[in-house]
């Protein structure tokens, strides 16, 4: 039976592998992409401090950190200066980097001179082509 107390505290979505494939800090990327996705954070909630964080799943502080950049330059999350780090407030977090995603591999294609019709099938190819991701319906 869940922990009302442990749901509320966004520290309980991170956790590393240490026989995993990906690196800490890709792992604990994607465990904050997940807990979006499924409603463990929401939009405007408070993460931990970036020292807590790597605390808690004992990595380095610059490691803890490459995973909150990566998420910030994803659009994901948000830092507020001495206020502290936010899931971001878009509606659909998931759906806000996701479509950055989309629009840099647009304009990509577009750079590279390929028309937009050729674009969405090598899009559609792309996702095609990527094996499924364990643990995912």
């Amino acid at each position: 039976m869940p922990d009302a107390a442990h749901d509320h505290d966004p520290l309980h979505v991170f956790s590393i592998d240490p026989t995993a494939e990906s690196p800490p800090f890709r792992q604990m990327h994607d465990a904050v992409m997940r807990a979006l996705a499924d409603g463990r954070l929401l939009p405007g909630q408070k993460l931990p401090t970036i020292r807590a964080l790597a605390g808690h799943v004992d990595v380095a502080v610059n490691t803890a950190a490459a995973a909150y950049r990566s998420l910030e330059d994803a659009g994901v999350i948000e830092g507020r200066g001495r206020a502290g780090t936010f899931v971001s407030l878009d509606e659909d977090p998931v759906g806000a980097a996701a479509r950055r995603v989309a629009l840099d591999a647009a304009a990509r294609m577009r750079e590279l001179g390929v028309n937009p019709e050729r674009s969405r099938e090598m899009f559609a190819d792309a996702v095609q082509a990527l094996p499924p991701k364990s643990g995912t319906a």
